[in-house]
C-alpha cells in the first residue's frame, strides 16, 4: 500500500490512519489515504556456480534453472510487472535492476543464456546480502539454486522480511542415490578436490544416502522456520508440475 493523500476525518474512519502532523497544523483531524500498488517487481536470483554443470538425465541443473527463470520472466512481463536479475557464484557477477517491457525481459534472458561465470564456488548468503542492499522496494524474489551452500540462514531471514522470497531448488536424483558402479575417481566441481571412492561398497552407499537425506531435511526445515516457500525440481522430471502445483496452492492461500 502506497501513500496517496490526506483528507479531513469523517465519521467511521479508522483513527489509526489520522495524520497527527497535519491535524496539529490545521486544528482539524485529517487521515492518510493509501492506494494499493498493483505493479510488482520480480527479481530472479540465480546460482551460476560450477555445481550447476551436473545432470544425469537429459539436461544439466543449470540449464533447467535458466529455463525456469525465462518462464518466470515472461510470465511477469505478461502481467506488466518489472523483472530484475542477479547472477551469483561466490561473488555477484551480474545485476540487472528491475524494469518493465519486452525488450528488457529479452535482455534478462540473454544474460541468463550467455553469461560465462568467472568463479566456480557458491555463496548464497553473500548474494542475499547484496540483494538486500540494492533492491529497496518490496519484491518477489525467486532464489534458484541447488543450495549446496552453507551459512545463508541469517541473510535469507532478512531478505524474507523485506521481500517475498520463493526458493526453487534444482537437484539431480544421483545426488541422493549414488549408482553402484565400482571404483570412481571423483572431482568436486567447485573446489577441484579429487577423491577415490568404491561406489559399490554398502557402507559408502548407506553413508551417502544418509548424509544427502539429512542435508535435504535440514534445508527444508530452514525454509519452513523462516517462512520461505520452497519448490523442489528434479532433472529427471518435468519442472512445470511442481511450479503449477505451487502457484495453485499459493492462489488458494491468497483467496
Amino acid at each position: 500500500m502506497d501513500f496517496a493523500e490526506v483528507r479531513e476525518y469523517q465519521i467511521g474512519d479508522d483513527i489509526r490512519t489520522i495524520d497527527w502532523n497535519v491535524t496539529a497544523r490545521s486544528s482539524h483531524p485529517f487521515v492518510k489515504l493509501y492506494q494499493e500498488e498493483r505493479e510488482l517487481s520480480v527479481v530472479l536470483v540465480v546460482d551460476a556456480s560450477a555445481s550447476g554443470d551436473f545432470g544425469t538425465a537429459e539436461r544439466m541443473k543449470g540449464e533447467i534453472a535458466v529455463e525456469i527463470c525465462a518462464l518466470l520472466a515472461f510470465s511477469a512481463i505478461k502481467n506488466n510487472d518489472k523483472v530484475g536479475l542477479l547472477i551469483f557464484t561466490d561473488q555477484v557477477e551480474k545485476f540487472v535492476p528491475p524494469r518493465k517491457g519486452s525488450r528488457h525481459v529479452l535482455r534478462v534472458i540473454r544474460e541468463l543464456l550467455y553469461h560465462e561465470p568467472l568463479r566456480r564456488k557458491t555463496d548464497i548468503g553473500m548474494a542475499l546480502d547484496h540483494l538486500n542492499h540494492v533492491v529497496r522496494r518490496r519484491s518477489i524474489i525467486f532464489l534458484v539454486s541447488d543450495f549446496l551452500s552453507a551459512d545463508f540462514q541469517r541473510p535469507l531471514k532478512v531478505a524474507n522480511r523485506r521481500h517475498d522470497v520463493v526458493a526453487i531448488r534444482v537437484s539431480d536424483p544421483r545426488e541422493v542415490d549414488f549408482p553402484k558402479v565400482g571404483l570412481l575417481d571423483l572431482e568436486d566441481s567447485e573446489t577441484g578436490e579429487r577423491f577415490l571412492v568404491d561406489s559399490s561398497n554398502p557402507t559408502f552407499q548407506a553413508n551417502f544416502h544418509s548424509m544427502a537425506t539429512d542435508s535435504n531435511t535440514k534445508r527444508k526445515n530452514v525454509f519452513r522456520s523462516i517462512g520461505v516457500d520452497f519448490i523442489q525440481v528434479w532433472t529427471n522430471e518435468p519442472y512445470d508440475v511442481p511450479l503449477i502445483r505451487f502457484f495453485k496452492n499459493r492462489a488458494k492461500r491468497v483467496h
